[in-house]
């Protein structure tokens, strides 16, 4: 009973990250794309918390390659197109591991009965994302993609708070760093120095 009282709260807290928007660029930049392990190596044992930690940061995997391959040949200026270049390439590694852990731990939470609509893109920005053509591609890109990186920084600050499986934590450790050196980098703001 006691650790379903605290299994809750942490969901919430989990859920409300992902839900968090705007960008709040952090410490000095690290590089952008995060080492990923390997879909190959034993997989962890998660469970609870590191599951729904694990189908939520699929479904925004999913989403960023969405907007990766929605906008990728349209990209003027040439520093964010290598940009999210690297970030596609970084996130399909990181999503095939993800579902080779999620496959290892059997049937768990049905993904698709998560309503992401409210912590992902949404299908206003990304048909936004879709009808924009020339420099407004750059910008709206910036706009939305720096947002959805934010929230996987917030989803994966949570994981680490709550998560109880070391290598899944060390994952959301990774995206955590990643995502919040991507955003300044995306927005073009210089990030804040302590």
């Amino acid at each position: 009973m006691t650790r379903l009282r605290v299994a809750v709260p942490l969901a919430a807290v989990l859920l409300a990250a992902g839900c968090a928007a705007g960008p709040t660029p952090t410490g000095t930049p690290v590089p952008p794309v995060a080492t990923v392990p390997s879909a190959d190596a034993a997989p962890p044992s998660p469970s609870g918390i590191d599951l729904i930690f694990l189908n939520m940061m699929a479904a925004h995997t999913e989403q960023t390659l969405e907007i990766v391959r929605s906008t990728r040949d349209r990209i003027a200026d040439q520093e964010l197109r290598t940009l999210v270049a690297a970030i596609g390439a970084t996130e399909t590694d990181e999503l095939a591991t993800i579902r080779a852990w999620l496959a290892a731990a059997g049937p768990g939470p049905d993904p698709a009965r998560h309503d992401h609509s409210g912590h992902g893109v949404s299908a206003t920005d990304l048909a936004r994302l879709r009808k924009a053509t020339g420099a407004e591609v750059d910008a709206v890109l910036r706009e939305v993609l720096a947002e959805h990186q934010q929230a996987a920084a917030d989803l994966a600050r949570a994981q680490l708070a709550a998560g109880t499986d070391e290598r899944v934590r060390d994952l959301a450790r990774r995206i955590e760093q990643s995502r919040s050196a991507q955003v300044p980098l995306i927005t073009g703001t210089p990030a804040a120095v302590d």
